[in-house]
């Protein structure tokens, strides 16, 4: 029951390592740093704006302008060589405290969309 209330209503989603929604767990690409940050990146240019991009501390924060209005953090970060984990943070700036769900929907479609351009590889 937590879990319901929780992905449908919040205003927040983030995915992470150990997370109860299965969609939600941290995704690991055999890419390099570089190239997957460079996705990303790209992923958000337009209709979106890129606030800030910092390949250092593998951070990408974004005013989201789609069907609704967020603000998006994506982490990415070279576990070794060829194993990159991506991780994201969606709050959105619905004026209430609810979004039913479209923050998470929104992890799962960038996720979705990164699957498609790179090999997924398993968390172990």
């Amino acid at each position: 029951m937590k879990a319901f209330i929780s992905r449908y209503f919040s205003n927040h989603a983030e995915s992470s390592e150990e997370h109860n929604d299965p969609q939600l767990v941290t995704h690991y690409y055999k890419a390099k740093h570089d190239e997957l940050f460079k996705s990303i990146e790209e992923m958000f240019s337009t209709p979106s704006e890129v606030v800030a991009s910092s390949k250092e501390r593998g951070e990408i924060t974004v005013n989201y302008k789609g069907k609704r209005r967020a603000f998006v953090v994506a982490t990415v970060i070279m576990v070794r060589p060829f194993r990159t984990a991506v991780d994201f943070s969606v709050t959105t700036e619905s004026g209430g405290p609810v979004d039913f769900g479209f923050s998470r929907n929104l992890i799962v479609q960038f996720y979705e969309k990164l699957d498609s351009q790179f090999t997924a590889i398993d968390r172990s």
